[in-house]
């Protein structure tokens, strides 16, 4: 991923609603959801989810697919876990982690560089 898509997704997730849009495309999984069922769950008048949706896809981070009459939105998981393998690429200086702290939240490696 580059740097302008980071951004670009990043400033897409930035703002309330579109969040609770995406996460609720990730909890519907690859069923996805109509407008009408986002609208419905999430209380947003449809022009607004309409906006909202269209930030959403043009940040790569929801598909749209037309099934007959219905358009169906999906959470795009591969950009997704494009999004997080950019924001720790460069994790624990290049090594693995194994966990991350409880106390300070900071990634301990592997030991001896074993996987």
């Amino acid at each position: 991923m580059e740097e302008a898509d980071a951004v670009r997704s990043l400033a897409a997730l930035s703002q309330a609603l579109r969040l609770r849009l995406f996460r609720a495309l990730v909890v519907a999984g690859p069923a996805g959801l109509t407008p009408g069922a986002l609208a419905e769950q999430l209380a947003v008048a449809g022009n607004t989810l309409s906006f909202h949706l269209k930030e959403l896809a043009h940040a790569g981070l929801v598909t749209q697919e037309r099934q007959g009459r219905n358009l169906i939105y999906r959470a795009s998981f591969a950009t997704v876990n494009d999004l997080l393998g950019y924001l720790t690429e460069n994790c624990c200086e290049g090594a693995a982690c194994a966990v991350t702290d409880a106390v300070t939240g900071h990634c301990v490696p592997h030991a001896h560089g074993r996987h």
